[in-house]
């Protein structure tokens, strides 16, 4: 007996076996069990995801002797001679290649005789919207008044091609994807009942590559069976039969790629070329690992979005914090475009090694998310303290640890923001005034201490947290808050919203606790408009010394 496909094998016979589509199927049952049947259905949906297999199933159901809760038999003469396509209630079209008038009309001929066998005359139309606009004319007035005997189910993937007269005569069902979930459980029992040895990664992808699609899934599985036969299959070997890439290597192309290796990116493209990996395969996926890298940075609980192992997640977690929302999703842009470039062009690898250079050399454009990338870039550079132009850095040295000279041991504005950055204009986009000399403050001793220690490790704490703090604290300083209480100053309003957040700032009181054995509490605020940013602030011991003259004291009232 010859070999039969596993999706032609294991199509579903009955409602109950029918995956991914419980909204229709139980809408469908109820109708039968209530004996509400309509006349004109239109069943639309992406490829592979049962629209003829329901058709099929719901024809025999209504036709059917003794139902079983909505779903047919499958023992009773009609069913069998349905399902052996002997039956001449149940006929099926193909649109695509009878689309013409002349085809209509034959079924307008046939409509008028009654079934010879069972309720219903069922008319399956599948890729209806291959149909002339002459054809639908034809069909509009059986359609919307056909004899009670007849069904008509209408069957496409492309809804909108469909005629607005044609949709309102027809009961519209949408069929949704499959979920990854949902197949790859699919999946693991056929594999059971195949006797197929496979791992369930390789399951887990194969169902993923499938893109919501029970059929394309199962022709995935067959193939790669076929093409490993009598071994276990393993997810290394589907990889290799679909000329994918395994997840490891996304990894360490986008780590090239935040770093700017550009010739790093183009030897690791080359590589996947000379495996024969597929190009088109490559770019979908890494987009999709750049998706995944996007939730983990912007939402709290991405374990249910992003579906994939704990370790695979942790190292996904570790990735995400090497870039920012807004760089992410340039990358993400820059790779849909080649996407839908590459799907039919000859020179595939030049395509991809163009994207790869304009994710790593964003000066090459002049878009906004370019420059964008361009101000992060430089950033970096100053938060490492290397001057972006060393030519134009003054003669003259810095100081240690004041602002603007204040004296060494005292605690200065900004110019100790979380960027690093010291010169002319501040951190972080703090303006300087020098109009006026800066405002002296004088601290009690303990907490100009915590005020110094904080401010000068200020950098190295922002970045040691990375993830949120560190994209929502760049342009940030520190300022007394009272005893034991440090309060972190923002300059932009939606950074202030992130870090005002209770599990944000316990984060930063936590790191210094465990770092530095120090028990201080943090709040936020957001810098005022026209407010001074360069206060010093010293103790009464080194405003004296700073000053060279006696101080009196008052005592606060």
């Amino acid at each position: 007996m010859s070999y039969m496909a596993l999706y032609r094998k294991w199509r579903p016979t009955t409602f109950e076996d029918v995956k991914g589509q419980d909204h229709i199927v139980q809408t469908l049952k109820n109708q039968i069990l209530s004996q509400r049947i309509g006349h004109a259905y239109l069943f639309c949906g992406t490829r592979g995801t049962g629209k003829t297999t329901i058709a099929k199933i719901y024809a025999r159901a209504v036709n059917c002797e003794h139902p079983v809760d909505g779903s047919p038999c499958g023992q009773c003469p009609t069913c069998r001679s349905i399902a052996a396509g002997a039956s001449l209630n149940v006929v099926e079209i193909d649109a695509a290649s009878n689309n013409g008038v002349e085809n209509i009309r034959d079924i307008r001929e046939q409509v008028q005789y009654p079934p010879t066998e069972g309720r219903y005359r069922v008319y399956i139309i599948d890729e209806v919207h291959m149909l002339s606009a002459a054809a639908f004319n034809a069909l509009l007035k059986t359609l919307e008044e056909p004899p009670s005997y007849v069904i008509f189910i209408l069957a496409t993937t492309e809804v909108q091609v469909i005629p607005v007269t044609v949709l309102s005569r027809c009961q519209r069902y949408d069929f949704k994807r499959i979920s990854i979930r949902t197949l790859t459980d699919r999946l693991k029992e056929l594999s059971r009942a195949e006797q197929i040895d496979v791992e369930e990664k390789a399951l887990t992808y194969i169902a993923k590559a499938a893109d919501g699609s029970m059929r394309d899934a199962l022709s995935l599985l067959d193939q790669c069976v076929a093409f490993h036969f009598g071994e276990k299959l393993s997810y290394e070997q589907v990889l290799d039969v679909l000329g994918a890439v395994d997840t490891a290597v996304f990894g360490r192309m986008f780590r090239a790629v935040v770093e700017s290796r550009t010739a790093d990116c183009i030897r690791q493209l080359e590589d996947l070329v000379m495996q024969g990996r597929e190009l088109s395969q490559f770019v979908t996926d890494f987009i999709w690992y750049m998706r995944n890298l996007l939730l983990v940075r912007t939402t709290e609980d991405a374990e249910e979005l992003v579906d994939m192992s704990y370790d695979n997640r942790r190292l996904l977690e570790e990735d995400a914090k090497l870039a920012d929302e807004e760089t992410l999703m340039r990358y993400i842009r820059i790779f849909s475009d080649l996407s839908s470039q590459i799907r039919y062009a000859a020179q595939k690898r030049v395509l991809t090694e163009v994207a790869l250079i304009r994710l790593t050399r964003p000066q090459m454009e002049q878009n906004y998310d370019s420059i964008l990338e361009r101000i992060r870039q430089i950033e970096d550079t100053l938060r490492e303290g290397i001057p972006v132009n060393p030519a134009a850095l003054p003669g003259g040295t810095m100081g240690t640890a004041g602002y603007g000279g204040a004296p060494a041991g005292t605690a200065a504005g900004p110019g100790f923001a979380a960027d690093g950055a010291q010169g002319d204009s501040g951190a972080g986009g703090f303006a300087r005034q020098e109009t006026t000399p800066p405002r002296e403050v004088k601290l009690p001793k303990a907490q100009l201490e915590d005020l110094t220690l904080i401010r000068n490790e200020w950098s190295k704490i922002v970045r040691a947290l990375g993830g949120t703090i560190r994209a929502s604290f760049r342009d940030t300083f520190v300022e007394p808050g009272g005893e034991s209480c440090l309060c972190v100053v923002f300059s932009s309003v939606n950074s202030f919203e992130i870090g005002r957040r209770p599990t944000v700032l316990g984060a930063l009181e936590e790191y210094v606790r465990t770092t530095y054995k120090k028990d201080i509490y943090f709040k936020a605020r957001l810098l005022g408009s026209g407010e001074r940013t360069d206060t010093v602030y010293v103790s009464a011991e080194e405003l004296k010394a700073h000053i060279h003259m006696d101080i009196t004291e008052e005592d606060d009232e």
